[in-house]
C-alpha cells in the first residue's frame, strides 16, 4: 500500500498456466451464507504482567528449521571430505532455511570441488526426494577452470521439501586421458600409458546402470585400446572419442566419492515461480452513480462479469484488494483527503466496522456464498483468486474493543495511527505484535484459513516489513505444513536486508524495485541481480504500476511507455502483474506524489473498457501472456543473459532453456529435446526511434560452434519476432531499429540457421 521514495537504497532483491491448481475447498458455511465467518473462542488468553503488557509465550518447537516441514534439515558427516566440496549453492545460511525451487524449474547447482595433487576431480549434483531417496543426478561441469567451480542443473518434479547435495569424486579416466594425451604424442611411456588405459577400461565396464548402447561404445573402445596391432595414436583416439566421452558423461567411473552435506530445497507448485496477476477492486466493477451524486457499489456478481476479459488477456491470477467492511472513523475522502463527502466509500485498507473485521465481507459486495460463486467463475475461466491481506484496523474494527492490548497507546492515551512520513493514515491503526504475539498469531491464522476455505489460493500481503519476522516465519511455516498450495506475495518496498529476509523465512514471491529501474544500465544490472543466485531466495514479481504507485516514466511515456514497461515486466520476470486500468493508460499523477489522481483506493472507479480498444495495451498484454505460455524459457528465472548494445536507449537480454541433453535435467516441457531461447530487444525511449547494434553472446543463445562464422555480421541464426511475425537473419552482430509509434520491442524466438 505504501509508496517508497526514490531515495530508498536498491534492494539486493530480489509456466504455462498451472493446470494442477488446487480445487476450491468446501467449507462449513455460517448461517444464510452470511458476510462474516464464525469466530471460535480464544483457547489461550494472553498472560498479563503487572504492567498490563502480555509476556510473549514460549513458541512451540518447530518441526524443522524455520518452521518448515520435517526433512528440511542439513545432514552429513562433519569435517572435510576426501575430495573437498565447499561453497555449495543454492543454500541459505548453510541450510538453516531451505532454498527455493518450483516444479519444472531448472535449478543451477554450484560447488567448489578440488583435491591435493594433480589428479582430475569431477562433481555430481544429487536431488533427494521428499521421501528421502535419491531421485535425480546431474553431471557438473567445471565452469571456472583454475578456480575449481563446478555447475550442474537439476529439476524437481513434485512439491515438497527436497534435499540437495553435491558429490565430489576423483576422475581416473580424465586423469589418464590428460596424462596419456601428453605422453603418447611425445613418445614417453607409450606402452605403459596404453596398458594403464586398458586396465582402466576394465574397471569402467563394470559400472552398473549404463544403457546397452553406451556399454557397446565403451567395449569397442576398450578392445581397440588393448589391440597391440594398432598404432598407439589410433588406440588412444579410440579411447577418447566423442562417443566415449558421451557414454561416460552420465555413468562415469567415480573414485573416492565424497558427498557434501544435504541441504534443504523447498519445491513449490509452478505458479509460485511463474504466473501473471491482474489486480482489481471488486467494488468498482459495476459501480454506478445516481443523479443525486450518490453511489451504488459494485458487487461480487458484477465483478465476476469482468473475469472473462481478464482471462482473455491470458492472466493466471485475479487479485482482489481487501473485501472487508470499512470503518467510518477518520474515513478518507477522494485523493486521500481528510474531508470525505457523502457517498465516499473509504479506503478498503481501513478494515473493520460494526459489520465485522478481517473475517467478514463488506455488505455492499455480497455474502460468502457470493464470494464463493466468484471463485467458481474464476476457476471455470482458468483463473485463481488471490486476496489482499492487510494486517491493520480501522478505529471501528472489533479487535480495537475486544483486544485493546493489540494496539499502541500514545502518552495522551490515544491509539497510534499508521504513518509512513510524510504520509499519514489516520484511518488505520497498526497492530502491536509485542503485547500479545500468541493471541495475534492465533487470530491471523484463523482468519487466513477462513479465506482459504472459501477458495483463495494466494495472498498478496500488504506491508509485511512492518510486522515481526518471527511472526511470518511461524505463520508461513504453518501454511507450508497444512496448505502448501497457498502462495504468499510480499509487498515490501523497503531495505534490502528486510526484503531478502522476508523471502528467506517463507514468502514465495516479492514485489521489487523494477518499477523504478528505467535506464539501460539500471535495468541490465537489476535483471542480472534478481535472476542470479538471489533467485534461490527471493522470487521477483514485476509490476509496472500498482494501485497507488505511478512512477515518473509512466507519467511521461504515454501509450508507448506503458507498452515498454509491459514488455519488460512480462519477459524480465517469470511472475508479473498489472493493476486494472493499465490497459487504459491511466497516467495522470496526483500533484506532489507518485500516485494516480482520483486514486481508486479512495473512490469508486467504474471504467469504460471499450476506450482501450484503440490503445492496444490490452492486445499487447494478451499477446505477451500467450508468448509466455508458448516459450518455457520465459517461465524460468535463473537463465537470463544481458547482451551489450551500442545505444544506451536499447536494452537486450535473452532467456534460454537448454535441451535436457545439454543440461542433464528435464523440466517436463516439450522444449526439452531442442531447448528454447527467447531474445528481447527493447527501445527504452517511448518518444523517439532508436537504432543500434546488438552484440549477441552466441553461447548464451545456444548457437553451436559449427554454426558460427568469423564475420560477425554473417547470418547464423533465424530470429522470429513473436510480436510482429517478422523473421530476421542475424549474425553475432545484429542491427535493430525500433519505432515506438509502431513497435517498442522485438521478442524473438532464436533458432540456429
Amino acid at each position: 500500500m505504501t509508496s517508497p521514495r526514490r531515495a530508498t537504497p536498491r534492494p539486493a532483491a530480489a509456466a504455462p498456466r498451472d493446470t494442477d491448481a488446487p480445487t476450491v475447498p468446501t467449507t462449513p458455511r455460517s448461517s444464510a451464507g452470511s458476510a462474516r465467518a464464525p469466530r471460535p473462542p480464544r483457547t489461550t488468553p494472553p498472560t498479563r504482567t503487572t504492567r498490563g503488557r502480555a509476556a510473549p509465550p514460549a513458541p512451540a518447537a518447530p518441526a524443522a528449521p524455520s518452521g518448515f516441514p520435517q526433512g528440511a534439515t542439513v545432514t552429513g558427516a562433519p569435517g572435510i571430505g576426501r575430495i573437498p566440496v565447499v561453497e555449495v549453492s543454492p543454500t541459505i545460511a548453510e541450510g538453516r532455511w531451505p532454498a527455493k525451487a518450483a516444479v519444472g524449474e531448472l535449478v543451477p547447482v554450484e560447488a567448489t570441488v578440488f583435491r591435493e595433487g594433480h589428479d582430475a576431480v569431477a562433481a555430481t549434483a544429487v536431488l533427494v526426494g521428499p521421501d528421502g531417496r535419491d531421485r535425480f543426478t546431474s553431471p557438473m561441469v567445471d565452469v571456472e577452470p583454475g578456480l575449481d567451480r563446478f555447475r550442474g542443473y537439476v529439476s524437481p518434479d513434485e512439491t515438497g521439501t527436497w534435499g540437495l547435495r553435491v558429490e565430489g569424486w576423483s576422475d581416473p579416466y580424465a586423469t589418464w586421458r590428460h596424462d596419456a594425451g601428453i605422453k603418447i604424442p611425445a613418445g614417453i611411456d607409450v606402452q605403459l600409458m596404453l596398458a594403464e588405459g586398458a586396465a582402466l577400461f576394465e574397471r569402467i565396464l563394470t559400472v552398473p546402470g549404463r544403457p546397452g548402447s553406451a556399454q557397446e561404445v565403451l567395449r569397442a573402445a576398450a578392445s581397440a585400446l588393448a589391440d597391440a596391432g594398432l598404432p598407439p595414436e589410433v588406440r588412444f583416439a579410440a579411447a577418447t572419442s566423442e562417443q566415449v566421452l558421451a557414454a561416460l558423461a552420465l555413468h562415469p567411473l567415480r573414485d573416492l566419492v565424497s558427498p557434501s552435506d544435504t541441504y534443504p530445497l523447498v519445491v513449490d507448485r509452478p505458479l509460485a515461480l511463474a504466473g501473471s496477476w491482474y489486480e482489481l477492486f471488486p467494488r468498482s466493477e459495476g459501480a454506478k452513480q445516481a443523479r443525486d451524486g450518490s453511489w451504488r457499489s459494485g458487487t461480487f456478481a458484477t465483478a465476476a462479469k469482468r473475469l472473462p476479459a481478464v482471462a482473455a488477456m491470458g492472466f493466471d491470477v485475479v487479485y482482489l484488494t481487501p473485501v472487508h467492511p470499512i470503518g467510518t472513523t477518520f474515513r478518507k475522502g477522494r485523493n486521500n483527503s481528510l474531508s470525505p463527502q457523502k457517498g465516499d466509500p473509504g479506503s478498503p485498507y481501513a478494515i473493520g466496522s460494526p459489520d465485522g473485521g478481517h473475517d467478514a465481507i463488506h455488505p455492499d459486495l455480497g455474502t460468502f456464498d457470493d464470494f464463493r460463486a466468484l471463485v467458481r467463475k474464476a476457476r471455470e475461466l482458468g483463473l485463481e483468486v488471490a486476496l489482499d491481506v492487510a494486517l491493520q484496523c480501522s478505529p471501528d474494527h472489533p479487535w480495537v474493543s475486544e483486544h485493546p492490548e493489540w494496539f499502541t497507546r500514545r502518552a495522551d492515551g490515544s491509539v497510534a495511527y499508521a504513518e509512513n512520513p510524510p504520509k499519514k493514515y489516520q484511518d488505520i491503526y497498526p497492530l502491536n505484535f509485542d503485547n500479545d504475539p500468541e493471541g495475534i498469531y492465533e487470530e491471523v491464522l484463523r482468519v487466513l484459513r477462513v479465506w482459504v476455505d472459501a477458495g483463495v489460493t494466494a495472498f498478496r500481503v500488504d506491508n509485511p516489513h512492518t510486522k515481526p519476522l518471527p511472526f511470518w516465519e511461524r505463520l508461513l511455516g504453518e501454511f507450508r505444513r497444512t496448505n502448501p498450495e497457498v502462495i504468499f506475495l510480499s509487498e515490501a518496498f523497503t531495505k534490502p536486508a528486510m526484503m531478502r529476509t522476508l523471502a528467506t523465512v517463507g514468502f514465495h514471491q516479492s514485489y521489487t524495485y523494477f518499477t523504478w529501474r528505467n535506464t539501460r544500465d539500471e535495468l541490465a544490472e537489476y535483471l542480472q541481480e534478481v535472476s542470479g543466485p538471489l533467485g534461490s531466495v527471493m522470487r521477483p514479481s514485476f509490476w509496472p504500476t500498482t494501485h497507488d504507485i505511478l512512477p515518473p516514466y509512466l507519467q511521461q511515456g504515454g501509450v508507448a511507455g506503458f507498452a515498454v514497461r509491459a514488455v519488460l515486466a512480462a519477459t524480465g520476470s517469470p511472475t508479473w502483474g498489472v493493476y486494472s486500468g493499465y490497459e487504459l493508460v491511466e497516467n495522470v499523477p496526483r500533484p506532489g506524489v507518485e500516485e494516480q489522481i482520483d486514486n481508486e483506493k479512495y473512490e469508486y472507479k467504474p471504467r469504460d473498457w471499450s476506450r482501450g480498444d484503440d490503445l492496444g495495451i490490452a492486445l499487447l498484454i494478451g499477446r505477451l501472456n500467450e508468448i509466455r505460455r508458448e516459450h518455457p524459457a520465459l517461465r524460468q528465472l535463473r537463465n537470463l543473459t544481458v547482451h551489450p548494445t551500442a545505444n544506451d536507449q536499447v536494452l537486450a537480454f535473452s532467456r534460454r532453456l537448454p535441451p535436457s541433453s545439454e543440461s542433464g535435467a528435464s523440466t517436463g516441457t516439450r522444449a526439452d529435446a531442442v531447448g528454447d531461447t527467447v531474445l528481447v530487444v527493447v527501445n527504452l525511449d517511448p518518444h523517439q526511434v532508436q537504432e543500434t547494434t546488438v552484440f549477441l553472446d552466441m553461447d548464451a543463445l545456444g548457437i553451436p560452434e559449427d554454426r558460427r562464422h568469423d564475420d560477425p555480421w554473417f547470418p547464423v541464426m533465424e530470429a522470429h519476432d513473436t510480436l510482429s511475425g517478422a523473421t530476421f537473419a542475424w549474425g553475432q552482430n545484429a542491427y535493430v531499429r525500433l519505432d515506438p509509434s509502431v513497435q517498442v520491442a522485438h521478442v524473438v524466438h532464436v533458432r540456429a540457421s
